[in-house]
């Protein structure tokens, strides 16, 4: 349907609902009623019949029909405009909405029917009263009886001095308004209705039909997804296995994905080809025409052109495949109604032998559902988008395969945004091999020129198909209008039902079920359909290619803008729903192009404005002066951190739905502004992410229409007088406050509609039960949780008040806290338990004598018990009756703070808890009895007759309770005690104690808190599933505290067989010398030790690390001994060196003893280098190879006093520089950080470094003097590839590098303790993006502020120093 069209009837269909509203009681409102609506209803026929047929694509009849729209969307914005006034009327007690008539209806009648019928009878006396062709200005149909006339937008500017705020109603210019829009809209819908009448359409050809597939792979090559592919054929080639005739396997997937070249490999494949006798490809499409797909099914088997009846062709169907394995494809299915389906698979079933299959390749979940519900198949392939690698590969082909490094930078960022689709690539390959040219390749890419292309079997068209089919209007509108959010964005169910319905796509409005209802169907059909694939935490996303389809699809409507990047001109002029993506950095024409846009759009008839991410400093003002004429929003969503970040049009947006507002710094400096509470239309407020204050309005209940306050439970119990908010649906928490008749329980009795989970806190303010009664909690059907909460605990209090807090029968979750009262409610008693659907029961702080019936609580889930006094024995007794059915749905079980609980007795009932995954007992002094605790640990079937699905096991603080060695049963994956923690892979030992462990499977991370406690005859009680080779899953131990030996080292070695990362923390150097030996056969490839003063490395040949072949990494801090055994003499000359020549990175830091590079000679493999305030090394022995692969580097030592360390840095880049010459692709360093100006900038080095360099950082610098040279300053500006430059402590700089703008890729300028007075003369380079002086004098902390002024885009921090 065209989209133009579609608006017309869509936006006609809901004006006439809304002036059909009450008409049953008002049709003696006057005839111009009932002309306007038979006239729109005349009109809105006319355009339905016109549905897909060529009249719609005419240029004439598209202005007429924008016409139309526009004049439809501003009856729609009057009659809401006149339903606010009404509503403040309503809540001040007022009647300044109505109007006083000089017509047939009498003024007394009309307010009559304005108390009884608000909105309705308000609309239709404004038709009654205009005479729609009359041409005088009817300011005698109006007698004002009080208050001035005033012109609307002066009306709208001044401020309101009407009860509670809000804006003054004008009745002379409403009353204009209203004869306006009549008459316009019978002059729009006047020559529509007549080109309807003489034109005789013809119908458009269908647009939806695709490009028939064939069997023939299409590449000869299938990219990726090898081992689904492999799995797949083991799947269909072992079909025969098992034992049926028939089986159905589907391929789903999103268009483009490349399941019909998948097929078309599997298909062709040899395996599958020597596996059936026959073998049939059907491209079905769009249209599942039964009687042709079994045509074509007999004429594929039969080689020739088949007719007959369609018995006839089942039976030639039954005749072929008599006895013969076979394998039916049915491509690119799209729609295939249920009995259909089940006829074409009854005929396969009567055919054929054992491993027979069809295969389904469709792009629609729901069709895959469908087809393995009737044929019973399990099984379904899922293809989604190839990896990156796997896409590169393919994307590489498809662009010819170049080799130019600059075009390839290029392509990888195209392919990136591709996302995986294969289709994609098809579609971008022949547009890049067009033309070779870097420019051709980049205009591409900035453009998305791959969005343009229309061919059949480019990636746009393809998927436009999936729009075109789908079967409503609204629907369509419902995914396109989804184009407003970022790419990448979570989709939830509530927030995007009450987004469809703020701009008026989805209507509850004379229908049974609500909007979220409603939404969350929409949702689940746009899945169904390929346009939305499920993500975590019950949310949707959408992949970026479908994303780019709503933005076309939605051109006209809607436009989302990247701040960065946008033109004003390419956003169509008609777009009534605007968002936008912001950052924190501002762009340089973002000001100007948002200034063209405020001229080319209307942004006072906006009705969606989204701004999305973080914004600060001119960015505000920007949008602030673009969208001060925003009157007509329905959508808002604006980020806050400061007050001037409100539009300027904010108190006057009286239409709107839906606000979000987003606040990501903490704080109780300001809270919302009070106008928020005058939007009265309201339905969904946002607050998730407003981290400010949590007071209210005073008056935010005059939402009346709210429906969803989604904010954290704090802002939720700050709500004065919330039964006003009679539509409420969410409210986490209510605060009963003592003395305050606007947070009595009377308020909750107002809210029928309120859902989900509530929290009820303060009950000890309620004084009687008549009180408790007025909650009305029985009433609350659609209550999900309840938490009844005395916040201050009183031992003796009124029975009978918790008593009339009873919830609905059906509640799932129940909380009750610091109950005094001796008594358990009667609802839970259990000779009258009414609540036998909870699933959750939490009891905290009740004095009750007799607890709940547990057992008889069939369907719970959750049992948690705190703070209760007088439980010594948990058992068969305690349950309250036990039959079949209890604790059968039972997951998790809690005790927690239970002063007397001694045991839980378990009885005979072995099978009662046999569901229980998760146990917790935290805090009780006196257990001492668990059903379990008394197992060997020596048969696995022992332990398991308790407990058997038991996975999570918490016990703390119970001195007295003594485990089984753990885990106790194979699920048992998650454990911990007061000794240990062990989570899926990790194992963590804090400290000494009962670590009576067993069965340890795939842990690989292994922490001892405190090892001084811990020898290796504890660590040998951690014993494997197979009682051998200790943990042999470990791959990396780390010792905390360790006491080192000899012993200890080679036994750690010994029984953790496929280490790859050892570290020991802070070793007790009063231990004797413990020598670090490693076996050469160890697969260790990463070593860390922290403070080991007493651990010393072997010089001997083959000694310490030298037999680690495989070590990549080592990093060595503050371990004075451990080189103390080799010479630094020796070092140059002998080929004995303390680490192997494979390693890759080496830190080593605060290292006392003296030695030299030469020990380091051999690591020519070196990629990072470390050596930080190693005061006694030299570069005696130095070898130029080891700098060859280098791209992180750091030498540097602390200054803490006037002392003058030495500096390795100096006498090391002093090597490197004499280095002639230097080999190609060599000292590419990336970072540096040194403690040496002087030896850096030099012109050997830094012409070397100029265009890898990204991140240079001087450190502790105070041998230069106040100001760089000349040669200094020429060595610093051949680095072109510099990001980021640092200078930390270097006090003795007093000027900066004049050189800085020279620098054309500086990004990050630091500086920090110096003698700095100003910025350089010549200024900074245009690409700096932050720039920070810590501890400045006040004369450069001001030049820093004016140059903030001057380069709004430049993040500046200037801390001056007091």
């Amino acid at each position: 349907m065209d989209t133009g069209l579609g608006a017309a009837i869509w936006l006609l269909g809901k004006l006439v609902n809304k002036l059909a509203d009450g008409m049953g009681a008002s049709r003696d409102l006057g005839p111009n009623f009932d002309t306007l609506k038979t006239k729109l209803q005349t009109t809105k026929g006319l355009l339905e019949a016109a549905e897909g047929k060529d009249v719609t694509d005419k240029t004439g009849f598209q202005g007429l029909l924008e016409g139309l729209i526009s004049k439809a969307d501003e009856a729609e914005d009057a009659l809401d405009e006149l339903h606010y006034f009404i509503i403040k009327d309503q809540l001040d007690g007022t009647r300044n909405a109505t109007l006083d008539l000089v017509d047939n209806i009498a003024a007394d009648a009309l307010h009559a029917r304005h108390a009884v019928r608000h909105n309705a009878g308000n609309w239709f006396s404004y038709f009654s009263c205009c005479r729609a062709q009359d041409d005088d200005d009817g300011d005698a149909a109006v007698v004002v009886t009080g208050g001035n006339t005033h012109d609307t937008s002066k009306a709208m500017a001044e401020p309101d001095n009407h009860i509670n705020g809000g804006l003054p109603f004008d009745r002379v210019a409403m009353s204009k308004k209203f004869r306006q829009l009549i008459q316009d809209l019978h002059s729009q819908c006047d020559p529509v209705c007549e080109l309807l009448k003489i034109t005789n359409p013809s119908t458009k050809p269908a647009s939806t039909n695709r490009s028939p597939t064939s069997s023939i792979p299409t590449t000869d090559q299938l990219f990726g997804r090898k081992d689904i592919f492999d799995k797949t054929i083991n799947q269909i080639t072992n079909a025969r296995d098992k034992g049926e005739v028939l089986s159905v396997l589907t391929i789903v997937g999103p268009g483009g994905i490349g399941k019909t070249t998948f097929t078309q490999h599997l298909y062709s494949d040899t395996r599958i080809i020597d596996n059936f006798t026959q073998r049939v490809w059907v491209c079905v499409s769009t249209n599942f025409d039964l009687p042709k797909i079994t045509r074509e099914i007999l004429s594929c088997l039969t080689k020739k052109e088949e007719s007959g009846n369609f018995d006839q062709l089942q039976q030639g169907i039954i005749k072929e495949l008599n006895s013969k394995r076979f394998l039916i494809v049915l491509d690119d299915m799209w729609k295939v109604s249920r009995g259909d389906w089940e006829n074409l698979v009854v005929l396969f079933k009567m055919a054929g032998t054992n491993g027979s299959m069809i295969l389904v390749t469709t792009r629609h979940p729901q069709i895959a559902e469908m087809v393995r519900e009737v044929t019973k198949a399990a099984d379904s392939i899922e293809l989604t988008s190839l990896e990156p690698d796997e896409y590169w590969e393919l994307f590489h082909q498809c662009i010819g395969g170049t080799q130019d490094q600059r075009l390839l930078e290029i392509a990888k960022e195209i392919a990136q945004k591709l996302k995986g689709s294969p289709l994609a690539a098809k579609t971008v390959g022949p547009l890049l091999r067009r033309n070779q040219s870097w420019e051709h390749w980049d205009g591409i890419l900035k453009n998305k020129k791959w969005l343009e292309q229309r061919g059949d079997n480019d990636i746009i068209p393809a998927l436009r198909i999936s729009y075109d089919n789908l079967p409503t209007f609204c629907l369509k509108k419902c995914f396109s209008y989804l184009s407003l959010f970022p790419e990448d964005h979570k989709f939830h169910s509530l927030d995007i039902s009450y987004f469809w319905n703020a701009i008026g796509i989805l209507d509850d409005e004379g229908q049974n079920d609500k909007i979220e209802d409603i939404g969350s169907k929409y949702l689940d059909e746009l899945f169904n359909s390929g346009f939305l694939m499920k993500g975590h935490d019950n949310s949707f996303v959408m992949h970026d290619l479908l994303h780019d389809l709503s933005q076309i699809v939605s051109s006209k409507e809607c436009a989302h803008i990247d701040y960065s990047n946008f033109r004003a001109h390419e956003i169509h002029t008609s777009i009534r729903h605007l968002s936008i993506s912001m950052k924190h950095k501002y762009i340089e024409n973002f000001e100007e192009e948002m200034s063209r846009l405020k001229s080319r759009i209307d942004i006072g008839n906006l009705r969606s404005l989204m701004i999305f991410g973080d914004y600060r400093g001119p960015s505000i003002k920007v949008l602030k002066d673009t969208f001060d004429g925003i009157k007509s929003l329905r959508v808002l969503f604006i980020s806050m951190h400061s007050h001037d970040m409100w539009p300027d049009n904010f108190s006057k947006l009286i239409h709107l739905r839906y606000l979000k507002i987003v606040s990501k710094i903490s704080g109780n400096g300001w809270c919302l502004p009070s106008f928020v509470s005058t939007f009265y239309h309201l339905k969904f407020l946002d607050l998730s992410m407003w981290h400010y204050s949590c007071d209210l309005p005073k008056d935010i209940s005059r939402l009346v229409n709210l429906r969803h306050f989604v904010a954290r439970k704090e802002l939720h119990s700050n709500v004065p007088k919330v039964g006003q908010m009679k539509f409420l649906q969410e409210l986490k928490e209510f605060h009963v406050k003592e003395d305050s008749s606007e947070f009595e329980l009377g308020q909750l009795g107002k809210l029928e509609e309120l859902r989900g989970e509530l929290c009820i806190r303060g009950l000890e303010n309620v004084k009687t039960s008549r009180e408790a009664n007025e909650a009305k909690l029985m009433a609350k059907t659609n209550l999900v949780s309840l938490g009844l909460v005395w916040d201050v605990k009183q031992l003796s209090m009124e029975d009978d008040i918790i008593e009339n807090l009873q919830p609905h029968p059906k509640i799932r979750g129940l909380h009750i806290v610091n109950h005094g009262s001796a008594t358990c409610p009667s609802w839970l008693q259990r000779t009258n338990i009414s609540l036998k659907y909870l699933e959750v029961l939490h009891l905290e702080g009740v004095s009750w004598a007799t607890l709940p019936p547990f057992g008889q609580i069939y369907y719970l889930r959750e049992l948690k018990l705190k703070n209760i006094v007088g439980i010594c024995q948990f058992g068969p007794d305690f349950f309250g009756g036990v039959t079949e059915e209890s604790f059968k749905h039972l997951k998790e079980f809690e005790f927690q703070d239970m002063p007397e609980l001694v045991e839980w007795v378990g009885g005979a009932n072995s099978d009662l808890f046999s569901g229980l995954e998760r146990i917790c007992c935290v805090n009780c002094p006196k257990l001492s009895a668990l059903p379990f605790s008394g197992c060997s640990g020596s048969s696995t079937q022992d332990n398991i007759i308790w407990f058997p699905n038991l996975q999570d096991l918490d016990i703390r603080k119970c001195p007295k309770l003594r485990l089984p060695p753990l885990p106790h049963t194979p699920k048992l994956s998650s454990f911990r005690t007061d000794h240990l923690t062990c989570s899926e892979a990790d194992l963590f030992i804090r400290e000494s104690g009962d670590l009576a462990v067993q069965n340890l499977r795939g842990v690989e991370n292994l922490i001892v808190g405190d090892a001084s406690f811990i020898s290796f005859t504890d660590l040998k009680k951690f014993r494997g599933p197979d009682d051998g080779a200790m943990l042999h899953s470990v791959q990396s131990l780390t010792l905390c505290k360790a006491s080192l030996s000899e012993n200890l080292l080679s036994n750690v070695f010994t029984c953790f067989p496929t280490l790859s990362k050892f570290a020991v923390h802070e070793s007790d150097e009063n231990n004797e010398e413990a020598m670090l030996q490693f076996p050469p056969s160890t697969s260790l490839k990463s070593v860390h030790f922290r403070r080991c003063k007493n651990l010393i490395l072997p010089a001997e040949e083959g000694g310490g690390f030298q037999g680690l072949l495989s070590l990549e990494s080592a990093y060595l801090f503050d371990c004075g001994k451990l080189f103390s055994r080799w010479s630094m003499e020796e070092a140059a000359q002998s080929t004995n060196k303390p680490f192997p020549a494979c390693l890759k990175s080496l830190r080593v830091r605060f290292e006392q003893s003296r030695l030299s590079l030469g020990l380091l000679s051999n690591l020519t493999s070196l990629t990072s280098l470390e050596i930080h305030n190693c005061n006694n090394y030299s570069v005696d022995g130095f070898n130029p190879a080891m700098t060859f692969n280098l791209k992180d580097l750091k030498v540097c030592n602390d200054r803490g006093d006037e002392t003058e360390p030495y500096s390795i840095a100096a006498d090391l880049f002093a090597e490197v520089a004499r280095i002639q010459p230097m080999p190609a692709g060599s000292f590419g360093l990336v970072e540096l950080e040194v403690d040496s100006i002087a030896a850096v900038l030099v012109d050997p080095i830094c012409r070397h470094l100029s265009t890898t360099l990204k991140k240079l950082s001087f450190w502790c610098d105070w041998r230069m003097p106040g100001s760089f040279t000349e040669e200094q300053e020429q060595a610093l500006q051949q680095l072109t590839s510099l990001q980021h430059l640092s200078f930390w402590a270097c006090r003795v700089i007093r000027c900066l590098p004049q050189v800085l703008h020279r620098l054309p890729a500086l990004r990050r300028f630091d500086i920090t303790h110096h003698e700095i007075r100003s910025l350089p003369k010549n200024g900074l380079p245009r690409s700096l993006e932050t720039l920070c002086f810590y501890s400045c004098c006040a004369e450069l902390a001001k030049e820093c502020q004016e140059l903030s002024r001057q380069r709004p885009n430049l993040d500046v921090w200037a801390d001056a120093r007091e």
